[in-house]
């Protein structure tokens, strides 16, 4: 049953808009509606936190992979591609320095 209700919930709401309170007051209307124990309420607000949390991370994973398509395709280097250049100009104009 609580699979269901989970499904549902998941299904019904998009899980990356929850908050941390919105999904303690869900859960907790779920337990007064279900009849859910403390347990099985807490369970499902630990199984919601997570669902929540790896597509957060697959959000900012699709989102990182498409501003990296973005800047190859305008031609545009990363901040550690831009990192590493300056460590090598600096390093270049050093070397100019002590040998000029």
């Amino acid at each position: 049953m609580i699979d269901l209700i989970e499904k549902t919930v998941l299904a019904g709401i998009g899980v990356l808009a929850l908050s941390q309170k919105k999904a303690e007051e869900l859960v907790d209307d779920l337990k007064k509606r279900f009849n859910l124990s403390e347990e099985e309420g807490r369970s499902l607000l630990d199984n919601l936190k997570k669902v929540a949390e790896e597509n957060r991370q697959k959000l900012e994973e699709i989102a990182r992979a498409e501003v990296e398509k973005n800047l190859n395709r305008l031609g545009l280097v990363s901040q550690k591609e831009f990192d590493a250049l300056q460590k090598k100009v600096t390093q270049l104009a050093k070397r100019l320095k002590e040998t000029g």
